[in-house]
């Protein structure tokens, strides 16, 4: 590690956090109840990182309100650096809430104007963008709003040009903004960074390809590593070396808010550590397929003693 690196976190995750409202099952009453939590999947990438061992930061803007207040909270209970987070005082922390229904979750987002949109490449903290060795963003940072697409490119160049590696999600959310800005936008991020992680859909819509071996080739173009997340199934983890498939994990599975984040996370975490690319991937689907059996983004994401637990499981079954 460089010198002027030490102390910093090694992961800095850039995006939006959101308080989340999950919705519960109907009550006896008959009324709908929601589970009050955290989401945002920069913050949710942050958390399954630091959960599996990592040293992680945020890097984003709160408003001054009691969401920020139990950002800040959450954040130092889960040992994730919130020094590079600045408080806007003219602006909101977003909040969204999820439904589920026979055709999966829905979510529902009050985020226009929010803290974090209004934070732009003037308000970026670039010494923490320097001393970080992973910069993690994604396809919703670019989406938000202007200032802070110009910002999320602004800090891969300064991660770039200080040595450090760029991950990014695709996390294409087509109500943000419309399709082809997206495609533009995200496909320069992608050659912009060296740890590419896209799903299948997202990748389908953005490419215009269906089977995953040509969304692999297309992105290998960009990116010299690509993790496609195929669901259920598993991942598929290209290189410029070669391309293999990580299976899935089958658990009971209740609600998958957050589970690509939660893959992110671990993954990085577990790359930082200076695990094998394949390696870490497995641990990822594990980690990503326990954070599916509770309701919500941040409470059910797992943590390394667990993951490893399963893993142990899972190899004397096989």
């Amino acid at each position: 590690m460089r010198e002027d690196r030490q102390g910093m976190a090694e992961i800095l995750c850039f995006g939006e956090p959101m308080l989340e409202f999950s919705q519960l099952p109907v009550g006896p009453d008959g009324r709908r109840l929601y589970l009050e939590g955290f989401g945002g999947d920069a913050s949710n990438a942050a958390i399954a990182a630091a959960r599996s061992g990592a040293d992680v930061a945020m890097l984003t803007a709160l408003g001054p309100d009691r969401a920020g207040e139990a950002f800040r909270a959450l954040w130092r209970a889960e040992g994730v650096d919130d020094s590079a987070v600045r408080t806007d005082p003219d602006a909101p922390t977003g909040i969204y809430f999820i439904t589920h229904d026979e055709r999966g979750h829905h979510f529902t987002f009050h985020r226009a104007g929010s803290a974090a949109a209004r934070l732009g490449p003037a308000q970026l903290p670039e010494d923490a963008v320097k001393a970080a060795r992973i910069l993690h963003l994604s396809g919703i940072t670019l989406g938000i709003s202007d200032r802070s697409c110009d910002a999320a490119f602004r800090a891969m160049e300064l991660a770039r040009a200080h040595g450090a590696k760029v991950s990014f999600d695709t996390n294409l959310r087509t109500r943000l903004w419309p399709l082809r800005r997206a495609t533009a936008c995200i496909h320069a991020a992608a050659g912009l960074s060296d740890i590419l992680f896209p799903s299948l859909e997202d990748a389908q819509a953005l490419t215009g390809l269906e089977a995953a071996d040509a969304i692999l080739d297309f992105y290998l173009k960009l990116c010299p590593l690509v993790l496609l997340k195929l669901g259920k199934q598993g991942v598929l983890v290209g290189s410029r070396e070669g391309r293999r498939l990580m299976p899935g994990f089958t658990v009971e599975a209740i609600d998958a808010t957050g589970a690509g984040d939660t893959f992110a996370g671990a993954f990085l975490a577990r790359i930082a550590a200076g695990e094998e690319i394949h390696a870490a991937a497995r641990y990822a689907n594990a980690a990503a397929a326990l954070s599916t059996r509770g309701y919500g983004a941040v409470a059910p994401i797992p943590r390394e003693a667990e993951v490893q637990r399963f893993l142990t499981e899972a190899d004397k079954v096989a």
